[in-house]
């Protein structure tokens, strides 16, 4: 079989990091120790320190199937195959290949390379990982057009993190180092934000930790490593589905406090073949709570749970196990020594126990759910024991020099460890212990004795009563026990309907989720939610879950050991064994359910995109009515003046120009002012705004915010004890110029607009009060939407992106903008922001001084 080749991925945590020229850096490496070395596409991106590394290797000529000026062009994977060299450089793993290409994706041509044995070098970036992409589009706001499959990378030989702080990125932006200067400023303000890379930054590190995990314990699974590593402190919860595996996630939870990086594994052992025998209720909020505490919850099939959990561990490479002290009666430890005991004697010195003490210790564990009912195979045995040595030795014990003495009472003794057996081991042990028993007494007690017949009539009877009497009790155990079981179905079934009953109300479970639970449930080991096209009769997966990674979900039908059809064209179909028609009843209500909650998702999805169409349609239509009015109304006056002035008809005099030319200054400002606020609304609506909050004094921002406003219209009073605020000193002057705007709009003429600066705890409160109309309560919230205006007076200019502007630059800032009635009439808005001291003192605070207070 031919040698396949191996893939070395430079893997970038954000653009511009230098991962290609790390590639180049090492191919020059590989060159110099005589490696038989091509390039078969890099893409240098105009980088001179890139580019210059292409010198002295050699290059595979590109094809050029239209490429934009500046492109590197496609790789030629045909020469590169007829070259047949030993490494080929392949910069842009996820790169899509121009029409006409050999392939759609250049990952694509990297698999036949690999194929043909020529090992490849390439690079990728972490937001280009098909896994990652909605999360980086929802960090940077930017869709990524471009991405490759979770298994091409995780399929790779190597993997290297290339990485650098966000700061210096953002200097190697700002050289010209990364993109062409007219394109610097935009990224710096957009996709390069410090938040943004940061957070691109921890995806990145995650990512290649899971992988490292990852190399570990297959490195571990091939050399056959049980013991353990402390590479890395993990923590493995046993849970019984009881109550008190709540105290000990929390107990488990404080001890990785103390460890940065711990890791949380809670884990459920059941055992194979039987429905799961803890209350699913408990189990689903202990479920949730693993969640909340960061941890993750896995299901575990094993018959010994002891085992099971210690290979668990092991495989995991955790260090710790956390059990619940024992919820056993003293009575009960007859039957062994119980889990935890039983795991910290076989723990071994690389596994610390913990027994956690808990409110349910000895209390017992009440009535098992499912078929926990069973006798069990430790009683079953023992039953077969007492009821067949029981007897036996009785024989022994009580063989007299006199036989046939005191008959009645080997009867009664007999007797006594046949009820025993039965009630120990059921039925079967009690009915055989009974044979045996008659047998015995005839042989060794009734006259004759030590032969097989019986000469006294009363020792007939007592032998038939003994009989009688032993299989009655057996019976009565049996069914019992039967009964037991049925009732802890039902109850096991009801709490299962309960919860999905409740999840369907709350709406709560995910399909993932669902399947999830249907698989531990029954303890299958696959579970998927398949859907048949009406056209073509082809399945599809529209959800599926595993137990484990080499475990592969159903894809249609007759890949399933057990399905269960829902409607016309979809079922729920799960692998791992084949369930009794008991469980069948069961698991129609999960598929149910399963379908259910794939129509309430669509319901969502569809609702989601209605929601969207509705809103762009409510923004077109008023950005239409903006422009049909708002705009064209200064536009007009414009319009006139200029044209005025440019007629050849009238001598306008000095004064007439002024005038004029005055109109057209106004309008002009009026147009500025409209699309500022527009273009301000946008960016709030797509989140590109970046506040930089530092320490700042109200006095130095307000009055240049009203300086486009007459003099005579505004009263200003801001205290000089005012301590100093926390906010962005451009957005905060918009805010308050737009605030104090729209005060002066709605107030009379004989009305002075007030704006008044107070201290309020650690807050400050900055309110502009007018007289105007006012609001009614009813409205106040509508005010500060955008494209409302309250009213429909002749001076309502703009477009009603005064306040809604306002609001989202002071809420960016942390702080609050709301309405307020003014005494006597009027309306006052109250823009409210946190004391410089108080941001410093959070911890999240970007405050950029040290906290102070102003004095003079």
């Amino acid at each position: 079989m031919a040698r396949r080749g191996e893939l070395r991925i430079y893997l970038g945590a954000a653009p511009g990091v230098g991962k290609t020229f790390a590639m180049l850096s090492e191919a020059h490496r590989r060159a110099e120790r005589g490696t038989d070395l091509v390039i078969g596409v890099v893409e240098h991106h105009g980088r001179p320190r890139t580019a210059a590394l292409l010198e002295g290797l050699e290059r595979v000529p590109p094809l050029s199937l239209g490429q934009v000026d500046g492109a590197a062009g496609e790789m030629d994977t045909e020469a590169v195959l007829r070259r047949r060299p030993a490494v080929a450089l392949v910069d842009e793993l996820a790169h899509t290949n121009a029409p006409g290409a050999r392939h759609e994706k250049r990952w694509e041509d990297i698999e036949e390379l690999l194929a043909a044995g020529i090992d490849v070098i390439s690079t990728v970036n972490i937001q280009d990982l098909a896994s990652l992409s909605d999360v980086v589009e929802s960090i940077t706001g930017v869709e990524q057009r471009e991405t490759v499959p979770d298994e091409v990378v995780r399929s790779a030989g190597q993997i290297e993190l290339v990485d650098i702080t966000p700061e210096a990125l953002r200097r190697r932006l700002a050289h010209g180092n990364i993109y062409a200067p007219d394109k610097i400023d935009a990224a710096l303000s957009h996709y390069f934000r410090p938040g943004n890379l940061t957070a691109l930054r921890e995806l990145a590190l995650l990512w290649t930790a899971d992988r490292v995990d990852d190399y570990l314990r297959r490195y571990r699974t091939e050399h056959g490593i049980r013991s353990t590593w402390h590479a890395r402190e993990r923590i493995v919860v046993g849970l019984t589905g009881g109550p008190e595996g709540s105290t000990l996630l929390r107990r488990a939870a404080r001890m990785a406090a103390k460890s940065s990086g711990a890791e949380i594994l809670a884990v459920y052992v059941s055992r194979s073949g039987r429905l799961s025998s803890a209350s699913p209720r408990v189990l689903a909020s202990q479920r949730t709570l693993v969640a909340q505490l960061g941890g993750t919850f896995h299901h575990v099939i094993g018959e010994d749970v002891p085992t099971a959990l210690l290979d668990f561990a092991r495989a995991a490479n955790a260090n710790q196990i956390v059990l619940g002290s024992s919820r056993r009666k003293s009575w009960q430890y007859v039957f062994g020594p119980g889990v935890g005991a039983t795991v910290a004697r076989e723990a071994g010195p690389d596994l610390d126990v913990h027994l956690v003490t808990h409110d349910e210790v000895a209390k017992g564990r009440g009535l098992p759910a499912a078929h926990g009912a069973r006798l069990g195979r430790a009683r079953v045995l023992s039953g077969w024991l007492l009821g067949l040595g029981g007897p036996a030795l009785l024989a022994v014990v009580l063989d007299a020099p006199e036989p046939g003495a005191e008959f009645s009472s080997d009867v009664l003794l007999c007797l006594s460890f046949t009820v025993l057996a039965a009630l120990t081991g059921g039925f079967l042990p009690g009915l055989v212990s009974a044979a045996v028993g008659s047998l015995l007494l005839n042989y060794f007690f009734a006259n004759p004795v030590r032969q097989w017949t019986i000469a006294e009539g009363h020792s007939i009877v007592a032998i038939v009563v003994f009989f009688a009497i032993a299989t009655s009790v057996a019976t009565v155990v049996d069914r019992s026990a039967r009964r037991t079981q049925q009732a802890a179905r039902l109850r096991a079934e009801s709490e299962t309907l309960t919860v999905l009953a409740g999840s369907v109300l709350r709406g709560e479970d995910t399909l993932a989720a669902l399947l999830e639970r249907a698989r531990e449930t029954f303890g299958m080991d696959a579970a998927a939610l398949l859907q048949q096209d009406s056209e073509d009769r082809s399945w599809a997966c529209v959800g599926s879950v595993a137990a484990r990674d080499d475990v592969c979900p159903p894809r249609v039908p007759s890949d399933a050991d057990v399905d269960v059809p829902v409607g016309d064209h979809t079922m729920l179909a799960l692998t791992g064994r084949v369930l009794p028609a008991e469980d069948r009843r069961m698991l129609a209500a999960f598929a149910a359910q399963a379908a259910a909650t794939l129509d309430r998702q669509r319901l969502k999805e569809e609702a989601v995109r209605a929601h969207k169409l509705a809103e762009g349609n409510r923004i077109r239509t008023a950005l239409l009515a903006a422009v049909s009015h708002d705009l064209r109304t200064p536009l007009a006056a414009i319009k006139a003046s200029v044209s005025s002035l440019r007629s050849d008809d009238v001598a306008w005099s000095p004064e007439d120009e002024a005038d004029l030319l005055e109109s057209i200054e106004e309008g002009a400002d009026r147009l500025d002012q409209l699309v500022g606020n527009l273009l301000d609304m946008s960016r709030l609506q797509t989140g590109t705004v970046e506040p930089l909050i530092r320490e700042i004094d109200l006095d130095e921002v307000v009055p240049g915010a009203l300086g486009g406003i007459a003099e005579e219209s505004v009263v200003l009073d801001i205290p000089e004890s005012l301590p100093f605020v926390a906010a962005d000193p451009g957005l905060l002057e918009r805010a308050v110029a737009n605030v104090v705007e729209n005060a002066v709009k709605y107030s009379p003429e004989d009305q002075r607009v007030m704006v008044l600066a107070s201290t309020l705890g650690e807050r400050v409160e900055l309110r502009v009060v007018d007289r105007g109309p006012g609001v009614p309560a009813s409205h106040k919230g509508r005010i500060f939407e955008p494209f409302q205006r309250h009213g429909d007076t002749p001076r309502g200019n703009g477009v009603g992106l005064g306040l809604a502007v306002a609001r989202g630059f002071t809420e960016a800032m942390h702080g609050t903008l709301d309405a307020e009635d003014t005494p006597g009439g009027g309306l006052t808005m109250v823009l409210t922001l946190p004391t410089a001291s108080v941001a410093a003192a959070e911890p999240e605070g970007t405050t950029a001084h040290a906290p102070g207070a102003r004095g003079r």
